[in-house]
């Protein structure tokens, strides 16, 4: 048995599953999410708890008995308290200005990039060298930092890019001297 897949899934107060056949809908106090599931998994709810169970013991049921269980987590966590990506600009001059609900990018182009915050996703920039990515789906908030980050990559000779907080970029020596 998948050991992330038999784990039951809580639900904090103000939080509302509903399950119809292989769709499942949360709903919570930032929002609502609703996802489509393969038939080869259950769900049932009792007493705010969510289980998992799979109807056999194939390979490919199984892989997806916990995959099913940790996107289900991350819609109960993603409607009751968010999720948030923090990116970091190092560089001589790069910064971040938000522009309503869009960000421009000033990371060593001869012109400004501008990123523009699909529905769902809000930016917030606390200082010019930080850019926090928020929303309820955990998989749109990557998706969106990874696009952010794909502007302008950490280089590996003086490290100036923009990249995740926390994020070690291995570094190479220059040209050696003579």
């Amino acid at each position: 048995m998948s050991r992330i897949g038999k784990m039951p899934v809580t639900m904090p107060s103000g939080v509302d599953v509903k399950v119809d056949g292989t769709r499942v809908t949360v709903k919570g106090s930032k929002g609502e999410l609703s996802r489509e599931f393969t038939d080869r998994v259950s769900f049932s709810i009792d007493d705010g708890v969510v289980t998992v169970g799979r109807e056999d013991d194939t390979r490919e049921s199984r892989a997806l008995h916990g995959l099913s269980r940790a996107l289900l987590a991350n819609m109960v966590e993603g409607v009751s308290e968010g999720f948030t990506k923090i990116l970091e600009i190092q560089g001589v001059g790069y910064r971040a200005s938000l522009k309503g609900s869009d960000i421009e990018l000033l990371v060593g182009f001869s012109h400004p990039v501008d990123v523009t915050a699909p529905k769902g996703i809000t930016f917030d920039v606390p200082e010019p060298t930080r850019i926090l990515v928020s929303g309820i789906d955990k998989e749109q908030v990557g998706e969106v930092a990874a696009n952010i980050r794909k502007v302008r990559p950490p280089e590996p000779y003086k490290g100036k890019g923009i990249r995740y907080a926390g994020e070690y970029v291995r570094r190479k020596a220059g040209k050696a001297g003579k």
